[in-house]
């Protein structure tokens, strides 16, 4: 089971004078990611390091992460870890530091970026993520009953729909459903006007 966030949360750790600002954000793209980045630093121009990794789910599983200027493995991958260990995807923390003075040492950073990562996780109200397939179906009214029992049988996310001279709607499936509910549209494929595998896609549960 995986899970991202839809709003934006930020947290404060302090240690031995440095201070860490984390911050969780949903981030679906690594564009999506790059601009986050971009913000927060703009907003940190003063910041010593602005740290950072994300997990992207669509269409394969990327990890990212980033030290910025950190000793190696100190900072990204320890934040990296907090959504590895959280099943956090589609989703990006950053940590920016201002520095106090202190040295921490290559465990204390570790520590410290992991800490900060895991409050700003705490505090974020996470929302389940489901991987889906995508489909298109048209169909004329009178074959709207096959619809309804399909909704009532299974968990099928209807993601557009339009109501018009046909019904056209845009389904997601759950991929550990696919296969079943494939094969009951399939066997009433002949009524549709339309019946098309669009996209792999996610759905975010509310």
């Amino acid at each position: 089971m995986s899970y991202t966030v839809t709003d934006s949360y930020q947290s404060i750790y302090r240690v031995r004078g440095s201070k860490f600002l984390a911050s969780i954000h949903y981030s679906a793209t690594n564009s999506d990611a790059e601009k986050i980045l971009q913000t927060i630093k703009n907003e940190h121009l003063t910041a010593t390091h602005c740290c950072y990794a994300s997990i992207f789910l669509s269409p394969n599983k990327i990890e990212i992460s980033n030290d910025d200027g950190e000793p190696s493995g100190t900072a990204g991958l320890p934040i990296l870890n907090v959504l590895k260990s959280s099943d956090l995807v589609n989703t990006i923390i950053t940590v920016v530091r201002y520095y106090g003075g202190t040295k921490l040492g290559k465990s204390g950073l570790i520590d410290a970026y992991s800490t900060a990562a895991s409050d700003v996780v705490k505090i974020a109200a996470l929302k389940q993520i489901i991987p889906i397939q995508k489909w298109l179906i048209q169909y004329d009214y009178q074959h709207q009953s096959i619809i309804d029992k399909l909704k009532n049988d299974f968990m099928i996310f209807e993601k557009e729909s339009s109501y018009l001279e046909n019904v056209t709607l845009e389904i997601g499936i759950p991929n550990d459903l696919a296969d079943q509910v494939i094969q009951m549209l399939n066997s009433s494929r002949h009524l549709f006007i339309k019946f098309e595998r669009i996209e792999d896609s996610f759905h975010i549960q509310k």
